[in-house]
């Protein structure tokens, strides 16, 4: 299996393009341009998430600071908060897995990257 990087840098996409038209598996072509948009969306909801964990832990240090400073009330707002966000980075984890599966599972029908030196046949007879 190549490497997601190559997807993700532009010159790399049009090598691993080159290298399906030299493997004549044209069919394949748009696999990596599905590709390259669900890693976005994977990196997106990467990042999200951990934006969140951080904002999470940061607030629920915060609850133990105002419950040891007596401002139970507003620890439980806090509280209330910090439960809907472990809602959200759920839905995120969830989706982030997702895509990670989609993305794996194309990423398997993609060739890859003949070496230089390989003569280029239609098929294993010619090479």
């Amino acid at each position: 299996m190549i490497d997601i990087k190559l997807i993700r840098d532009e010159e790399g996409r049009n090598k691993v393009k080159e290298n399906i038209k030299k493997k004549y598996q044209e069919e394949k072509l748009p696999l990596v341009d599905e590709i390259y948009t669900l890693d976005v969306e994977y990196l997106k909801v990467k990042q999200e998430m951990d934006i969140k964990r951080g904002e999470k832990n940061k607030l629920s240090a915060e609850i133990g600071t105002l419950m040891r400073d007596k401002k139970i009330d507003e620890a439980n707002e806090i509280k209330t908060r910090v439960s809907s966000m472990g809602e959200e980075i759920e839905t995120l984890t969830k989706r982030e897995a997702e895509l990670s599966s989609i993305i794996k599972e194309k990423m398997m029908v993609i060739p890859n990257i003949v070496a230089e030196d390989v003569p280029i046949g239609k098929d294993d007879s010619e090479n």
